[in-house]
């Protein structure tokens, strides 16, 4: 059951991220579970652990780190596509 509690938040906390960033994740909700996941390793390597905990995740520096890589793979996915 934690598991798939992980699951829920890490793909709510890329979901919020896209919506902050204002760009989606490419892979729908899959994307924004791998994109949670990451960003809260990310996010949690560079700001630490504070702030409120949910399933694991602090949830403010996982949001940032989200939002990092959510911007980065869109600069990438972005240059790729104009280089075809």
């Amino acid at each position: 059951m934690g598991f798939l509690w992980a699951l829920i938040v890490g793909g709510l906390i890329g979901w919020v991220a896209s919506l902050l960033i204002g760009r989606d994740v490419p892979g729908g909700v899959i994307g924004n579970i791998v994109a949670g996941f990451i960003g809260a390793m990310i996010g949690q390597s560079l700001f630490g652990t504070w702030g409120p905990d949910l399933a694991g995740f602090a949830i403010i520096p996982a949001i940032l780190g989200a939002i990092i890589l959510i911007f980065i793979v869109s600069i990438i996915l972005r240059a790729l596509s104009k280089k075809r």
